[in-house]
């Protein structure tokens, strides 16, 4: 399987192919951690660290 380069990275950014692997990855992220909670959704702070996301959108 084929796996997204870090984001960071040139190749990254400029492959439309592993930018859509790269969202497949987080959306799979976001999906497992749905699935492990009690309540009917995650808060936008469980969003934000599932995504690595910082306070200041990075």
């Amino acid at each position: 399987m084929r796996m997204a380069p870090p984001l960071g990275t040139p190749t990254a950014l400029s492959d439309p192919e592993c930018v859509a692997l790269a969202e497949i990855e987080l959306c799979g992220e976001l999906i497992i951690a749905a699935s492990a909670i009690d309540e009917e959704r995650l808060s936008a702070d469980r969003i934000d660290e599932v995504l690595r996301v910082g306070a200041d959108g990075r």
